[in-house]
């Protein structure tokens, strides 16, 4: 429906005027006639209306009043109507963010607030936030865990997101500072992933953008999983920490990455991904893939040649350790999480490689 303009147009005119005067009697019968719209007689000569029921000669200065505000109110209508947009009732439908400055206290609500096309609106994140490329290049507010808040209330954001690792009484602060704070917990699996990311969709009025993104992310973990359904599960061992040596479980969304990749979790059953390394000697996986925290720093590489030590490991004597970037692993957005099935997928099935959609 278009913007009544000429509504708007009345309300200026008449503003301020006293009720029962003159003028707030022409804006109520102007008002009136705009939303009661009244067929028009045509009859030899003129056409009959509201306007020329109340224009008669004894009306005197009210009439006179009328003919002009007519001519303000018809004009306006052509004007307006045409220079303003209609309104829309779908906010999901924007192509543009509700919110023009935003602050992402995460790596992975980062790499949405980009894959949903809003990077411009993000005005501060943390110095773990590297995905994508542009996100480097925002101010820093802090750490997941240590953050300025002095820093964050400079940036003046209309919405900040957290996770379930920002200190609680930091978000309180925020938020008795009059800030709007959205937390997003860790997701513990494919499913929770794209729950969070059409949430955030719909926060930032970018819905339909974010089912988009969502059906085509499905589409293509779809076609992973048809590619390695008629091979064989394969032992993996999926390492997320070093020290203490740590393993994805069933709980964790890292579990997706195996189950939907054609394998079978050595550590699946456990109820905490804490792992002693004779555990995983006993249990013999047939691939083992690295995906720590500090990897850039060489941790991974070091913890690669410690596997290869135990050379009774099938993993090890078949040459199926491997390395994984872990920022690809441990926090994925729903684009990531396909991408990076996709890589542990033929891993563990490379028979199966040219048969799943790049």
């Amino acid at each position: 429906m278009p913007v009544p303009a000429g509504r708007i147009l009345l309300q200026h005119l008449y503003k301020g005027k006293s009720a029962n005067s003159p003028d707030d009697k022409t804006y109520r019968a102007l008002s009136f006639s705009y939303t009661h719209p009244i067929p028009l007689k045509k009859s030899p000569g003129r056409f009959h209306s509201i306007f020329s029921d109340l224009h008669r000669p004894n009306n005197g200065m009210i009439a006179t009043r009328l003919q002009f505000c007519r001519f303000l109110f018809f004009a306006a209508l052509a004007i307006f109507g045409v220079l303003l947009p209609p309104l829309s009732a779908d906010a999901g439908n924007n192509s543009s963010p509700l919110y023009q400055r935003i602050v992402s206290l995460g790596p992975l609500m980062t790499e949405n607030v980009f894959l949903l096309g809003a990077g411009e609106s993000l005005v501060g994140n943390t110095i773990y936030c590297y995905r994508p490329e542009a996100a480097r290049h925002k101010i820093k507010v802090g750490s997941v865990q240590e953050l300025s808040i002095e820093k964050i209330v400079s940036l003046r954001p209309e919405l900040i997101l957290a996770n379930n690792l920002t200190p609680f009484p930091q978000v309180q602060k925020l938020r008795s500072l009059g800030f709007r704070v959205e937390i997003f917990t860790q997701p513990a699996s494919f499913k929770d992933i794209c729950e969070q990311f059409l949430s955030l969709g719909r926060i930032l009025g970018l819905e339909q953008q974010a089912e988009a993104i969502i059906n085509q992310t499905r589409k293509k973990v779809e076609g992973v999983q048809k590619a390695v359904a008629r091979f064989p599960r394969r032992t993996v061992f999926l390492q997320v920490g070093a020290h203490p040596l740590f393993s994805s479980v069933k709980s964790s969304f890292t579990n997706d990455f195996i189950r939907l990749g054609g394998g079978s979790n050595i550590a699946g059953d456990q109820s905490s991904g804490a792992m002693k390394t004779e555990q995983v000697i006993a249990l013999n996986p047939d691939l083992i893939i690295v995906a720590v925290m500090g990897s850039e720093s060489g941790i991974g590489a070091q913890e690669k040649k410690n596997w290869q030590a135990f050379s009774t490991l099938k993993a090890v004597r078949n040459g199926r350790v491997y390395l994984l970037d872990p920022g690809l692993v441990c926090s994925p957005s729903p684009k990531t999480f396909a991408d990076t099935l996709l890589t542990v997928a033929k891993l563990i099935h490379p028979e199966a490689a040219a048969a799943m959609t790049p």
